[in-house]
């Protein structure tokens, strides 16, 4: 796999990850359906699926070649990606009139 190619499937799954507790009333998608679900949960499933989302980055990293060392910079900037990448799913589940 290419590097670029690498990059954009991060991309893409960084968006279906952070979009996808906000589209669906299960746990972690999978689990029990909860309705309405809470906002703590969706909170902790955007959390863990960031770690995911990362996990597969840096897998795709070391894949590629050698895995270069991260400060703390690195993971702010990509939880505030991530943040804005959930915003559409977050808008369509609170701000949306149903």
């Amino acid at each position: 796999m290419f590097s670029s190619a690498a990059v954009w499937l991060v991309v893409l799954i960084a968006v279906v990850a952070a979009n996808l507790p906000f589209v669906n009333e299960r746990v972690f998608a999978v689990g029990p359906k909860r309705s309405p679900k809470a906002l703590a949960w969706r909170a902790l499933e955007l959390i863990v699926l960031w770690g995911l989302t990362l996990g597969i980055g840096f897998a795709l990293e070391a894949h590629l070649g050698q895995r270069q060392p991260q400060g703390w910079e690195f993971y702010a900037a990509f939880a505030c990606l991530f943040l804005t990448l959930a915003f559409p799913g977050f808008v369509w589940r609170y701000l949306r009139r149903h």
